[in-house]
């Protein structure tokens, strides 16, 4: 069993001359690590978030660690003008889009008989209803230019079961199946749509809101004795979103050493 975290990949050009829009890209996890992975590859960014704060420092920083700052724009991934109005910032920032990543999520912890139907809607809205706003708004300009990558960010809990997060494990089963669904519309026009899988990437965020003693548990149950760093999991998102992912679509890509 090893702890040790690995190096800091080099940047390889592996999305040299593309096009990148990151949501939820604010903060300390996997969206902003694949934005500053996609940038170290080459790519011309666009990040989005809901906090304005928050994003602006996360534009600072991604230009301090990889040499350029991404163009950035607020949106609310549960409401549809924001959402376009995101896509037509990043095409007029980018000149096109080539790659999306659909990075936005909510999370939560409560029991079902417990839950409020206002729990229940708001990871539902943000994670699925979100996922599936986004991609809609950005499908007609990807199938105009006959190309394009949609990366998605699931979870393992899609597929294994956890107290406590059934509208969150509902939430990222839906983004699968509709990775899936996408995937299959999509392909005529040249357009791949793959998901990631993360078993567990701990950053600030997520040890703030996550009850005591859990992520020990989680941990526990990985092979690697270790939880992922946000960029191992982003590393996952960039194969996808590059050419080298280019005869896979509709593929839901595990990140997880975790065993049963």
């Amino acid at each position: 069993m090893s702890r040790q975290i690995p190096p800091y990949p080099p940047g390889r050009n592996l999305l040299a001359g593309k096009t990148v829009v990151v949501t939820a890209a604010a903060g300390t996890g996997i969206g902003y690590a694949v934005a500053r992975r996609c940038t170290e590859e080459g790519a011309a960014v666009l990040i989005s978030d809901i906090h304005e704060r928050r994003l602006g420092e996360a534009a600072d920083r991604i230009e301090a660690e990889a040499g350029q700052r991404p163009a950035t724009a607020l949106c609310n991934v549960t409401v549809q003008p924001q959402v376009d109005a995101l896509r037509d910032a990043a095409i007029a920032a980018l000149g096109h889009v080539d790659v999306l990543i659909n990075n936005a999520g909510l999370g939560g912890h409560a029991q079902v008989a417990e839950m409020t139907d206002e729990q229940w809607h708001a990871v539902l809205d943000v994670t699925l209803n979100g996922t599936m706003r986004v991609t809609r708004a950005f499908l007609p300009h990807l199938y105009e230019r006959g190309a394009g990558a949609i990366v998605n960010n699931a979870s393992v809990l899609g597929w294994r079961a956890q107290e406590g997060q059934s509208h969150y494990a509902a939430a990222k089963a839906g983004v699968m199946a509709f990775t899936r669904c996408v995937a299959i519309e999509a392909a005529e026009h040249g357009v791949r749509v793959n998901a990631v899988s993360p078993s567990i990437a701990v950053h600030e965020f997520l040890s703030k809101v996550t009850p005591d003693g859990l992520l020990e548990e989680l941990t526990a149950r990985e092979a690697f004795g270790r939880a992922a760093e946000p960029f191992e999991v982003a590393n996952a998102m960039v194969f996808l979103a590059s050419d080298l992912a280019s005869y896979m679509t509709g593929e839901v890509l595990a990140v997880s050493s975790q065993h049963p």
